[in-house]
């Protein structure tokens, strides 16, 4: 059984938490795409736990977890998210983490790049892409130009060291191109040496550990980062991540691309956010912003940005589930909703008087309008709720019509932040 689990709308959708809930029911959990540009949230009873690189898969003992060869890892904060693991508690060995030898290093001067770039970006047209700085655009640039160092070589060192003059060389035109001081091939092989040195035990050829599980009946989980809505091809461009974020993707960017899905699992909440810049055209502004801000805690797991709020966008939702071939919704954040007495739900766009119920080129988001409608809401606490028939009649039509609206069945509904607060409608 190959299960993905996918975002349908910007990110942020909870997908750490219902990746660590799920995952009871999984032998294998597998990160295939994206770096430490976005957090996953877990809160378990061993405490609270905010992952960038490392599978939510991790926090289960019995879990073997991969980092695919479609991810772009930096090997400082992956060293330092182990470290703050054990710290908490959590086993981390070559038993349970497997990395793959074909994913890509980000290196400092991939995070300099990304920094000098939006700077740039700021001071030239006010219009940086909200990035968040830790090198993603620039390390898949050089992946595409073949100019990247890959997991593995940090096994074979004199090839590496045999690279590394000329990949700087090359580098530091950019560099000093705007106007900042060059890196040097001795201080990356430093960087190497410091936090490459301790992961050299968890790199293998992942394909061939996946091949070998998926032969034996064990169920494959594969665990994405942000959103449809973010997705290189499909998403919001520019203002999107530099991967593929969608579920047909994962068994490329996981390293079995002779496998195919049994299931896609989509997550999306029950009202809207977003983190960084781009187009957002039901976001909510000034009081009203706020106030869902607030209850739903929407600040970035990565960054602690605060994110941009809405309510529930059923054109994004409905394209960020076709994208994604979804099957079922686990929908989170349920309960953030429990002290209104109305809910807005944005079930059109509007663009120069013409009502639209397809998700628009990119270019044409700006000048779309967001069409609300009002539902009743439930006005009350649900987060103590663990059957469908404990949820009140306002909160079950809330859910049956998303469903309606977005074509797509609602298996679990999040009420609360905790492993077991869920209920699983059917």
């Amino acid at each position: 059984m190959l299960t993905s689990i996918c975002g349908i709308n910007w990110g942020d959708e909870g997908k750490g938490r219902m990746v660590d809930l799920l995952s009871r029911d999984f032998d294998v959990v597998c990160r295939y795409q994206g770096g430490n540009n976005a957090g996953h949230t877990v809160i378990n009873e061993k405490g609270k736990f905010i992952l960038n690189l490392l599978p939510s898969g991790i926090l289960r003992e019995n879990v073997v977890n991969v980092l695919g060869c479609g991810m772009v890892i930096d090997l400082k904060h992956l060293c330092g998210e182990m470290e703050r693991l054990r710290a908490g508690g959590i086993a981390i060995s070559p038993e349970n983490l497997k990395i793959s030898d074909k994913a890509i290093i980000t290196m400092p001067y991939h995070i300099l790049q990304d920094v000098m770039e939006e700077d740039r970006l700021q001071k030239a047209t006010g219009k940086p892409y909200g990035s968040t700085r830790r090198g993603i655009s620039p390390v898949y640039a050089d992946k595409y130009m073949k100019k990247a160092f890959r997991m593995g070589e940090l096994l074979n060192p004199d090839l590496l060291y045999s690279r590394l003059s000329d990949i700087v060389d090359w580098k530091n035109m950019t560099i000093k191109a705007y106007g900042f001081t060059p890196v040097t091939a001795a201080e990356m092989r430093e960087y190497f040496e410091k936090y490459g040195a301790p992961l050299k035990d968890y790199i293998c050829d992942v394909s061939v550990y996946l091949n070998k599980a998926a032969a034996e009946g064990k169920k494959i989980m594969f665990e994405a980062q942000l959103g449809a809505l973010r997705d290189i091809d499909y998403g919001i461009v520019p203002y999107t991540s530099s991967s593929s974020t969608i579920a047909a993707y994962a068994p490329i960017g996981a390293g079995v691309p002779n496998l195919k899905l049994d299931n896609s699992i989509g997550i999306m909440k029950a009202y809207s956010s977003c983190v960084g810049a781009g187009p957002f055209t039901c976001e909510y502004f000034g009081e009203k912003a706020e106030r869902l801000r607030e209850l739903g805690g929407e600040y970035g797991a990565a960054t602690g940005r605060p994110r941009r709020v809405g309510p529930f966008d059923v054109v994004a939702s409905r394209y960020g589930i076709r994208c994604q071939g979804a099957d079922e919704i686990a929908l989170t954040k349920l309960d953030v909703l429990d002290s209104y007495e109305e809910i807005e739900i944005c079930t059109h766009y509007e663009l120069n008087g013409k009502i639209l119920d397809e998700f628009p080129f990119t270019d044409v988001l700006d000048y779309c309008k967001p069409v609300f409608e009002k539902v009743k809401g439930w006005n009350c606490d649900i987060s103590a709720c663990r059957k469908k028939e404990d949820l009140p009649k306002e909160a079950l039509d809330y859910i049956a019509l998303l469903e309606k609206l977005c074509g797509c069945r609602i298996k679990y509904v999040s009420v609360g932040a905790e492993r077991d607060a869920y209920v699983k409608m059917y």
